[in-house]
């Protein structure tokens, strides 16, 4: 009998698949497609995934090399997966293996065995504690932890009990060692029925929107929740997974931001007492891995995660949620350039079950589907504790002296709140002390020496830091170009708006949340709780602070610059500003007593802010919708936008002239070509980036180029030296 072949994949930028011949000693029968293999690659032996098993090789068979060791019994990835990811990379057009490889855990791509599948619970002995109480009598944090586990019955897994405790190795430590607590490994168990925890009574519009999804369950149907800030969005999401657990399917719900998932997974743990899978980049390997693990074998039936957790196997799915739709982090920006929330209505399709989109200010692309009636469309427009959504008002602050930033009518707004009693949010989408340090002698600047952007200054570190490249540098004691003790910060960032308004407010406990106080495991939920529990009057941060949060006792909010957006050069940049503003705005006034939100801003005629202000986002996103069609732009058509790095610019441009001379001869007029350009930010990271934007009023006539184009593209001449990249429908044209 002829030995099959193995079409294999390996993580590599090589288009294609490598034919091999089975190791030996390996039953035909043995090799299954989304199996790993130990294959011998180059001078190395490298893990590859089976693909598929052909019967001939377009090579002679004799000069086939024989893989070298079959490293999984059954198929890592079921076969229903592996065309999922097939389409990946066809739809994405990105080497296949890249694909496949980037949706396993990182020991199983460098060909590790699977971690064993066994969770690792915390288990209270109670003899011990009812022996000697004693014990805790001067250890309150221990008392917290043991009173923790009461609650829980007993025991508690132990990925739940890091949650709850981020910094708790100590206390766990301190337990053990008093014999009041074990740890012990149990296997894990997808578990059959469940009790869900009931939960609030739902109002009219959440009703409703639970039932017509309700209905479309054991089908594919998508569906835009569109709900004010406070409306009660997360209540419809765990009714619908509620149904679906209780008939025996599994759950995938995506969060944009590792911010987002210690509160959402709270809830959901709580009121769903299922085997949970939690996948972020904010997990370590292990723990990742045991999860996925999990998701895969289905003893884990509902899944939370971010972006790349639309790439796990699951088994019987029967529900997708995707919170906060709208958010461009949704989009993956390195390596393979997906759109997880498109991933999602694809799995969602593919698996025949419902997919429901989440948002108070959708995207452009949900509306024009719902409005069309691709979508089911439904709304909550009131908020579920009652009250009105904040009253907005704009703060003309042309020709006031700001105190960092902050003008005095804001700051006496402040000042009122907390003398109530009431928490007030300070928002700036800036980290940092200053974005910019200048010498008033010269007029030097602390340009970043590898990238066309300035060095941020970050005082508490005392480092001048690109936040684009990651360059860093000590702040100079003196200005680098004429020596004079004249440095002075332009701007301000969220480190400087801290300082201001502690000095201000010093009586005040003030909380920061933004990327550099929430690097450490842990210290973002800590920071939560801080202010959940009333122990901060004010909260300073960025966009970490925008979205999904509740934060009932905060009655003001204040964006300190929203001008930003107002006039970019990128299409996208009025929907993004006009989604964050109401979203940051949504964090007011979600408890008792009304809300209000002050924008201040240089441009109060503004048309974008004026509608907002106005009008609400419906009336932006009609107005936004109407002049993307007149222009023909997203989602009225379809883009692709080819981008070159190189050490000159000259060459950068010369790959890019030929790619579109390839492409125009492909294309015809079918597609318009638009450049090349110089990148908005021509050089970053020491490289010099150019860009080539393809655009179609049809998606299939774009995907025929780009299937055509993109395997000539690296043999082209001009390619020599150059870095290029294919993002299809791209959101960011950076």
């Amino acid at each position: 009998m002829t030995e099959p072949v193995l079409r294999m994949a390996l993580p590599a930028p090589v288009w294609g698949l490598f034919d091999y011949l089975p190791p030996a000693g390996v039953a035909p029968e043995a090799l299954q497609p989304g199996q790993r293999l130990l294959v011998p690659f180059g001078r190395r032996e490298r893990c590859g995934l089976l693909v598929e098993l052909a019967t001939e090789s377009e090579l002679d068979t004799k000069r086939l090399k024989r893989a070298v060791r079959l490293l999984d019994p059954e198929p890592l990835l079921p076969t229903d997966h592996l065309k999922l990811l097939r389409w990946v990379a066809d739809y994405y057009h990105h080497p296949l293996g890249e694909v496949l490889f980037s949706a396993l855990p990182a020991r199983l791509r460098r060909g590790r065995p699977p971690l064993e599948e066994r969770s690792r619970q915390l288990r209270l002995l109670r003899q011990p504690l009812e022996e000697h109480p004693e014990l805790l009598t001067r250890a309150p944090k221990q008392r917290q932890l043991v009173d923790w586990l009461e609650a829980q019955g007993g025991s508690a897994g132990l990925e739940a009990f890091r949650e709850r405790f981020p910094s708790g190795r100590s206390l766990l430590r301190a337990l053990q060692e008093k014999g009041l607590v074990e740890l012990v490994e149990e296997a894990a168990s997808g578990g059959g029925a469940f009790t869900a925890a009931p939960g609030p009574s739902l109002n009219p519009e959440q009703s409703a929107a639970v039932e017509a999804v309700a209905a479309s369950l054991g089908g594919y149907r998508a569906w835009l929740l569109e709900g004010v800030t406070g409306s009660g969005k997360t209540e419809v999401y765990l009714q619908l997974a509620q149904r679906v657990l209780a008939a025996g399917g599994s759950v995938l719900v995506l969060v944009p931001e590792i911010a987002l998932t210690p509160q959402l997974v709270a809830r959901f743990r709580e009121r769903l007492p299922v085997p949970l899978a939690l996948l972020h980049s904010g997990r370590s390997e292990g723990e990742r891995e045991r999860d996925w693990l999990r998701a895969r074998l289905g003893q884990a039936r509902l899944v939370i995660g971010t972006r790349s957790a639309v790439l796990a196997p699951m088994r019987d799915l029967g529900l997708v949620v995707v919170d906060e739709e709208h958010d461009a982090s949704y989009k993956q920006q390195e390596g393979i350039r997906y759109s997880a929330r498109d991933l999602a209505l694809v799995r969602a399709h593919r698996a025949g079950c419902p997919v429901v989109l989440g948002s108070a200010t959708p995207s452009l692309e949900s509306l024009k589907n719902a409005r069309e009636g691709r979508y089911g469309w439904l709304r909550l427009r009131r908020r579920v504790a009652g009250g009105e959504l904040p009253a907005m008002r704009l703060l003309d602050v042309r020709g006031q002296r700001l105190e960092g930033g902050l003008s005095r009518p804001l700051l006496e707004r402040i000042e009122e709140t907390l003398a109530a009693g009431r928490q007030a949010m300070v928002f700036l989408n800036r980290r940092g002390y200053a974005p910019v340090i200048t010498c008033y002698d010269c007029g030097w600047l602390s340009d970043c020496p590898r990238c066309d952007a300035r060095q941020t200054w970050h005082r508490a570190w005392g480092k001048l830091v690109c936040h684009h490249c990651g360059a860093e540098r000590p702040l100079p004691p003196r200005c680098p170009a004429c020596g004079a003790d004249a440095l002075h910060p332009l701007g301000q960032g969220t480190e400087r708006l801290e300082q201001v308004l502690a000095e201000r407010f010093p009586e005040v406990p003030l909380v920061r949340i933004d990327r550099d106080t929430t690097a450490r495991r842990g210290r973002l939920q800590q920071l939560l709780e801080q202010v959940g529990a009333g122990g901060a009057g004010l909260l300073v941060g960025t966009q970490m602070l925008a979205k999904g949060h509740h934060f009932p006792e905060v009655a003001l909010v204040a964006l300190v610059d929203v001008d930003g957006g107002l006039f970019s050069a990128d299409f996208r940049a009025a929907e993004r500003t006009a989604q964050l503003v109401i979203q940051v705005a949504g964090r007011a006034g979600r408890g008792t007593g009304p809300g209000e939100v002050l924008l201040q801003t240089r441009y109060p005629e503004h048309p974008l802010l004026q509608t907002l202000v106005q009008e609400g986002y419906d009336a932006f996103a009609e107005q936004a919708l109407s002049e993307r069609a007149s222009a023909e732009l997203p989602p009225y058509s379809h883009q692709a936008l080819l981008r070159a790095a190189a050490a000159k610019m000259e060459r950068a441009e010369a790959f890019l002239v030929a790619a579109a001379g390839r492409a125009t001869a492909l294309a015809g007029e079918t597609v318009a070509l638009w450049g090349p350009v110089p990148a908005p930010m021509p050089r970053r990271a020491g490289r010099y980036r150019a860009q080539l934007l393809f655009q179609s009023s049809a998606r299939g006539q774009l995907q025929k180029l780009l299937r055509l184009l993109v395997p000539e593209l690296a043999e082209l001449p001009e390619a020599r030296g150059v870095r290029w990249s294919l993002d299809v429908d791209p959101v960011d044209l950076y």
